[in-house]
């Protein structure tokens, strides 16, 4: 940081001395609850945050596996179901209601506890303070509430999965007024008032989290770590941030008007509702309300998912390329246009509302914007990679997958963006492929390119490299293999979120595709199971870390001690010197320069 050190002892914060001379030494040994569980560093925080994250990523794709079942093999019974799922799946067959809870909290569970949550949380607590060069966040103690309202979050969801009339059913999304009447659905119940609540105390665990990363990159940076000088997995965390805190209480807006709506009698979303032809007293609202308040969160959060795989892409390929990034300043200005463009293209979720056509236009034109400077960061990634000295690492090559999948499923949201096209391509699996492509895979394979390259600065030990090639190969096939037929399906017209198409004349000949998918699916959920299994023996029983800068890298992050206590450097903070991605001869066999180094006689600051 700039002006003093900051040197924490135990859950406390003291100020060292301007020279920034002090030494951060424990004069005691922490209980474990306030080491591990009530911690206030970060580094304990970004594990926490990562753990709960995996749990529920297999909680998530457990379900998806489930309602595939359903999917490929609509006339067939399997007994194993009923062991997990009790009286919603009598029989081994799945319940139509049960149906529409799995798709409901399949999306919720990996949208938002998982690449929200645990992306941001996990590798913005990991790497904000380690490549800024700052002992901790500005506010460690708000750092720990953010993961501890996320938990509570948590608890509350999984909570709702056990209620007797099941979990919240209306989808993701849960439109009104599928979500506002209790009397709708079964999902409308008790379950969906859990989910409510859950995602409010969700929302302030994310603007805890994003208001401290703003704080930090901006006012705890180390001497000489000019904005210029961060690394890009910084400034894609930090725009992460932005978007989360400019976004999110709007949703939380939309989730009080429609808690309001559910138990206090008020008509923001409901209207001339009719129920057994009895007509309900709520009049004047619009259910078209919500839509505006959800996808003014829901298109930024695209990007709050995508960003730090963007970030964590860039910084994995230029370290595995031995190449400095090509065009640094672009890919920076770039990550400012997203974010916010970001905020101006939500409505083209809205296409089939009932929008004045010149207005659809508008945002027709601004969503195809969007594409340019997403343009830019992959012709920038495509042209580090070039000619250079690649090493093909589990990392390494899950970043050219996020990379691959970011392409092919970004091309598909031109289909989508047209206004015209999206009137027969919405609500269709054209949709649901899409999504998933560019959102959900693609972030995934950033986050699993994050875990192996810093898997050695979280845990001190490297994670199986023969199984992480396994785990890649067949994600990225299976990725490929599940989510491009469903493109075809979408524009057949096939609509998602049925239980059943065997009845459908128009969509019986999808039949095999659908079973081919499921198949897939679950191999590749099992592939996933692989993951967990290695990364969790890893961290006790894996090769262990004999250097402090293993990749080569030129970042802050690995001049800090192989296990870091709380305040990450031992003594004064270290000086930068020069941009993050000097991959170049230093003179003395090594064909890197990390940022501490001082410029050499001659040598000009990037």
């Amino acid at each position: 940081m700039n002006n003093e050190e900051i040197i924490i002892e135990g859950p406390n914060i003291a100020h060292g001395s301007e020279s920034g001379h002090g030494h951060g030494h424990e004069h005691h040994e922490q209980h474990f609850v306030w080491k591990y569980i009530f911690s206030q560093d970060h580094k304990v925080i970004c594990k926490q945050f990562l753990i709960t994250g995996i749990i529920w990523a297999i909680i998530g794709a457990m379900m998806s596996v489930f309602f595939r079942l359903q999917l490929g093999f609509p006339d067939s019974t399997f007994p194993i179901m009923e062991k997990f799922l009790g009286d919603w799946a009598k029989g081994g067959k799945l319940s139509p209601e049960f149906y529409y809870a799995l798709v409901t909290m399949h999306g919720t569970i990996l949208v938002f506890f998982v690449l929200t949550a645990g992306l941001s949380g996990t590798f913005a607590n990991l790497l904000i303070p380690l490549q800024v060069g700052a002992r901790d966040m500005a506010s460690p103690f708000l750092n720990m509430l953010s993961y501890w309202f996320f938990f509570l979050a948590s608890v509350l969801m999984f909570i709702s999965l056990f209620v007797e009339t099941g979990p919240a059913s209306g989808g993701w999304t849960t439109y009104p007024p599928l979500s506002a009447l209790k009397e709708a659905s079964m999902g409308s119940g008790i379950g969906m008032d859990l989910w409510l609540l859950s995602m409010a105390t969700f929302v302030i665990s994310a603007l805890l989290g994003g208001l401290n990363y703003i704080t930090t990159i901006l006012n705890m940076r180390t001497k000489g770590m000019t904005m210029t000088r961060l690394p890009l997995t910084v400034w894609a965390l930090f725009f992460t941030a932005v978007l989360g805190v400019l976004s999110f209480p709007v949703l939380f807006s939309g989730l009080v008007l429609l808690i309001f709506d559910r138990n206090f009698g008020t008509s923001f979303y409901l209207s001339e509702i009719f129920i057994g032809g009895k007509a309900l007293p709520h009049i004047g609202g619009s259910a078209i309300l919500y839509q505006h308040l959800f996808w003014f969160l829901g298109h930024p959060e695209v990007y709050i998912i995508m960003l730090p795989g963007m970030g964590m892409a860039s910084e994995v390929l230029s370290t595995n390329s031995r190449k400095p990034i090509f065009g640094y300043f672009a890919m920076v200005i770039s990550l400012v246009g997203i974010t916010v463009l970001a905020f101006v293209v939500w409505a083209h979720h809205m296409f089939v509302t009932g929008m004045s056509p010149f207005l659809g236009s508008i945002f027709v034109l601004l969503t195809l914007l969007i594409a340019v400077p997403s343009a830019v960061k992959v012709f920038n990634w495509i042209t580090t990679i070039w000619r250079g000295n690649i090493r093909l690492n589990p990392a390494m090559l899950f970043a050219l997958g996020f990379v691959s999948l970011f392409i092919s499923g970004g091309l598909t949201g031109i289909f989508l963006g047209n206004s015209a096209l999206d009137i027969h391509l919405h609500d269709t699996y054209f949709v649901v492929a899409h999504f998933h492509i560019v959102m959900g895979v693609s972030a995934f394979f950033g986050m699993f390119a994050g875990i192996y390259h810093w898997f050695p600065k979280m845990f001190g030990r490297f994670m199986n490299t023969s199984l992480g090639y396994i785990h890649f190969f067949i994600t990225f096939a299976g990725a490929y293999l599940i989510f491009w037929p469903m493109h075809y399906e979408g524009i057949a017209g096939m609509p998602r979120r049925y239980y059943d198409y065997s009845a459908w004349e128009s969509f019986k000949h999808f039949q095999g595709i659908n079973s081919f998918i499921s198949i897939i699916a679950m191999i590749v959920f099992f592939t996933q199971i692989l993951f967990v299994i290695n990364f969790v023996v890893s961290i006790f029983r894996g090769r262990k870390m004999t250097t402090l800068n293993p990749w080569g890298s030129t970042t802050l992050e690995w001049t800090t001690p192989i296990n870091p206590g709380h305040g990450n450097w031992v003594g004064e903070i270290p000086t930068v010197y020069r941009w993050p991605y000097d991959y170049k001869d230093d003179g003395h066999g090594n064909d890197f320069i990390p940022q501490t180094t001082p410029l050499r006689p001659g040598e000009e600051s990037h």
